[in-house]
């Protein structure tokens, strides 16, 4: 099968080539998913589930790609839940390769059905910019109707859905970013926008999302009211708000979050940031372009 694969860790991007590699193996409970549209994130070569396997093995040459969303070719036996044909999405496991194949092995708990009229491109954009979203909104922050919510890096991924689902939960959003994402910024619901150096007029808040780090997240921290909490994905906090919380976290798949997701996606509730889509084998260029893009591994 066709992959996107490299096998050396100091190369970094430019290492990625498309290769051919042997169709993949299964563990226990695990589905082989034809991909149709695929993910990523740019630092992954700097993980070290990039590089070796659960045990600490090294298993380059490694594929990247760790969202996805296509068709299930394969199920074998003891494995339920899903059916070969039936469309799905959802998050490959960090510790083994990823999407940018023709064929990626998943563990079924980690896909969710992809409803009828969803895009396969939309599908995989969604994955894990919308389970981050709602992670750090409804789990860690447990965000509800009325609070306000400073979402840091409101023009990316991450901060465009996470306005989204603060927007249908009844909060009051402030967004921050750089001064050309404001236009958008107030299309997607944000009630006040302010540029990342006036971030100071954003607070007091009772919820920060922050997807930057460094000093965004240290200054973010001092507009946290009592009794309010910081998510960030960007770092582990240093400080504390002065009677409130900080917490970084890591997130995780989640079938149940996945299909309420997909729910929303279907019925226009949410729109997840494509800047761009390519097909595979310009991948490699793909991870060095500014934009949230996403591969076309194939046509549906």
């Amino acid at each position: 099968m066709r992959a996107i694969a490299v096998r050396d860790r100091e190369a970094g991007v430019a290492g990625l080539s498309l290769t051919e590699l042997p169709y993949p193996h299964t563990s226990e409970n695990d589905v082989i998913v034809q991909v149709h549209a695929a993910g990523f994130t740019r630092g992954e070569l700097d993980w070290p589930g990039t590089w070796t396997d659960r045990a600490g093995r090294d298993r380059t040459p490694s594929v990247p790609g760790h969202e996805l969303s296509g068709v299930v070719a394969e199920v074998p036996v003891g494995t339920t839940g899903l059916t070969v044909g039936q469309r799905v999405f959802g998050l490959a496991d960090w510790t083994r390769n990823g999407s940018l194949a023709d064929y990626t092995a998943v563990e079924a708990r980690n896909l969710a059905p992809l409803p009828a009229g969803v895009e396969h491109v939309d599908a995989a954009a969604l994955v894990i910019s919308g389970l981050t979203a709602w992670q750090a909104l409804y789990d860690h922050a447990q965000l509800k109707a009325g609070q306000t919510v400073l979402i840091n890096g409101v023009g990316g991924a991450v901060g465009s859905l996470a306005v989204q689902l603060a927007r249908e939960i009844g909060a009051e959003i402030i967004g921050t970013g750089r001064a050309a994402d404001e236009d958008r910024a107030k299309q997607l619901g944000v009630h006040k926008f302010v540029t990342v150096e006036e971030l100071e007029k954003a607070g007091p808040v009772d919820v920060v999302l922050d997807v930057i780090g460094g000093e965004v997240l240290t200054r973010s921290t001092a507009l946290v009211r009592p009794g309010g909490t910081l998510v960030t994905i960007a770092e582990p906090p240093t400080v504390q708000p002065a009677g409130g919380r900080a917490l970084y976290f890591v997130v995780e798949p989640n079938r149940d979050q996945l299909i309420q997701l997909a729910t929303r996606l279907r019925d226009g509730r949410v729109t997840p940031l494509v800047n761009s889509v390519r097909p595979l084998d310009e991948a490699p260029d793909a991870f060095a372009a500014r934009g949230r893009t996403i591969i076309k591994v194939t046509e549906d």
